[in-house]
C-alpha cells in the first residue's frame, strides 16, 4: 500500500510538471512564431514602400534573403532589388504570388513569405526566404526538448525524495494500525480460548436447566464466531507484512486449485448448489502455496454463502496471452450492485450487514485482493445475467514456460 501511496505520488507530481513544461514551451513557441512572422511581414512592408532602403543591409548578416519585383501594366516584370537570392524564374513566383488569395502570406513550394501591393504603376511584389525563421524555430524546438528532458529527470529524483518524505508519517501510522490489529489478535485470542472451553465444558455438564443451557449455548456460539475474526484479522496482519521469500516457489496452480475444490464438494452438495469445474491442466507460477490455496478458498466460500438457492457455481481456470493464467468463480444469485464491484475488496464491507451473523466479517476479499497483490497479479468482480463472478489474474512462471 505504501509503495504504491509513493509511486501514485511520484506520477501525479510528474504529470503535473509535465503539463506545466508542455504548457510553457507551446505559449513560447507560438509567441515566437508569431513574433518572427510579424517580424517578416513588416521587413516586407517595408521593402514594399521604399526598396531602395535594403540596399543599405545586403551585408548583414541577419538580413533575411530578399527579392523585390515590380509587374508593369503591360505584363513586363523587373527586379527592383535583391539581396542573398538565388532566382532562377522571376516570373514563375509572380504569378504564384498574384494567385493568391491573400495579398500576404507563405509560397509553400518555395519556402518564401510574399507580399504583393499596388502603386499608381504597377503592382509590386515583395519575396523573403524563411529558411531563417525556420533554422530558428526547429533550433529552439531541440533547445526545448533537451531542457524538458533534463528538467524532467532532475524533478523526478526531487519527487522520489519528496514522495519518501511525504508519506513517511503515513507509513509509521500504517505500521502502527498493523502492529496494534497483530497485538490485539494475539491479546483476544488467549481470552478467548479460555471462555470457548469452559463454555464446551458447561455444555457437556449436567444439571443445567433449559434457560442456562440456552446461554451457555449462546456464549459458545458467540465466542466462536468472535474466535473467526481474531483468526481473518490475524490473517490480514500477516497478508500487510507481506510473504517471506522463503515461501515463494514455482508450483502447478491447476493442482492446487482441483485440490481446494475437493472439500467444497461436499459443503455444496448439502447447500443444494451444483459445482461445475473447468481447469486447465499444467499451469505454474510462482507463489506461496498456502496463500494462493486461502485465494480460492476464499472465493469458493463466497460463492456458497451468496450464490441463490439450487443455483450452480463455476470454477475455471485457464491460460491466457502474455505469459498469464485466469481463475474465475462465478455463481448464480443476486446481482452486486455495480457501485459495489470495488468497495467489496475494502476491510469490513459487506454489501449486506446481516452475514455477520454466518461469519461474514467483509475481511475474506480484502485478505484476497492484499495476497493476489503480492503476487503481482489482479483480483475484480463483474456482475451480469449469468451471476457475479470473481477473477483472479496471475503471472505465469516463466521459467516453466520456457521449458
Amino acid at each position: 500500500m505504501i509503495r504504491r501511496l509513493r509511486i501514485k505520488f511520484v506520477c501525479i507530481n510528474m504529470a503535473i510538471v509535465l503539463v506545466m513544461l508542455c504548457a510553457m514551451f507551446l505559449t513560447v513557441y507560438f509567441l515566437t512564431r508569431q513574433n518572427l512572422e510579424r517580424r517578416g511581414v513588416d521587413f516586407l512592408k517595408t521593402a514594399a514602400e521604399d526598396p531602395s532602403l535594403l540596399q543599405t543591409a545586403t551585408e548583414d548578416p541577419l538580413h533575411p534573403p530578399y527579392l523585390v519585383l515590380e509587374v508593369e501594366r503591360d505584363g513586363q516584370i523587373r527586379i527592383l532589388a535583391v539581396g542573398g537570392m538565388q532566382i532562377e524564374d522571376p516570373g514563375q513566383l509572380a504569378k504564384a504570388a498574384e494567385a493568391a488569395e491573400k495579398p500576404t502570406g507563405v509560397l509553400q513550394e518555395y519556402h518564401l513569405r510574399y507580399y504583393r501591393t499596388a502603386t499608381p504603376e504597377a503592382r509590386r511584389l515583395v519575396f523573403t526566404d524563411m529558411s531563417g525563421e525556420r533554422w530558428a524555430m526547429e533550433g529552439m524546438v531541440e533547445t526545448a526538448i533537451l531542457i524538458g528532458c533534463a528538467g524532467l529527470v532532475v524533478f523526478f529524483f526531487i519527487s522520489v525524495f519528496l514522495a519518501w518524505w511525504a508519506v513517511r508519517p503515513v507509513e509509521e501510522a500504517w505500521k502502527g494500525q498493523r502492529q496494534f490489529v497483530a497485538d490485539a489478535s494475539h491479546e483476544l485470542k488467549t481470552p478467548l480460548t479460555v471462555i470457548l472451553a469452559n463454555a464446551d465444558m458447561l455444555q457437556g455438564s449436567e444439571g443445567l436447566t433449559g434457560q442456562t443451557r440456552q446461554r451457555v449455548e449462546n456464549i459458545a456460539a458467540e465466542s466462536h464466531q468472535m474466535r473467526g475474526l481474531v483468526e481473518s484479522l490475524l490473517e490480514l496482519a500477516r497478508t500487510d507484512s507481506g510473504i517471506p521469500r522463503e515461501q515463494m516457489a514455482s508450483l502447478d496452480f491447476s493442482a492446487l486449485t482441483e485440490r481446494a475444490l475437493l472439500p467444497f464438494e461436499a459443503v455444496f452438495f448439502e447447500n443444494g448448489h451444483l459445482l461445475k469445474g473447468e481447469i486447465t491442466p499444467d499451469l505454474w507460477v510462482v507463489g506461496s502455496r498456502r496463500h494462493l490455496s486461502q485465494v480460492v478458498e476464499i472465493l469458493l466460500d463466497n460463492a456458497n454463502k451468496y450464490a441463490a438457492p439450487n443455483g450452480a457455481v463455476e470454477v475455471g481456470l485457464r491460460r491466457e496471452d502474455k505469459g498469464r493464467c485466469l481463475l474465475w468463480v462465478r455463481s448464480q444469485g443476486p446481482a452486486i450492485h455495480e457501485g459495489d464491484l470495488e468497495r467489496i475488496f475494502r476491510r469490513f464491507y459487506r454489501t449486506d450487514a446481516a452475514r455477520s451473523a454466518s461469519g461474514s466479517y467483509g475481511l475474506g476479499l480484502s485478505i484476497a485482493d492484499g495476497i493476489v497483490r503480492e503476487h503481482k497479479g489482479k483480483i475484480w468482480a463483474e456482475s451480469g445475467e449469468e451471476g457475479n463472478t470473481f477473477f483472479v489474474r496471475l503471472p505465469l512462471d516463466r521459467g516453466r514456460q520456457a521449458s
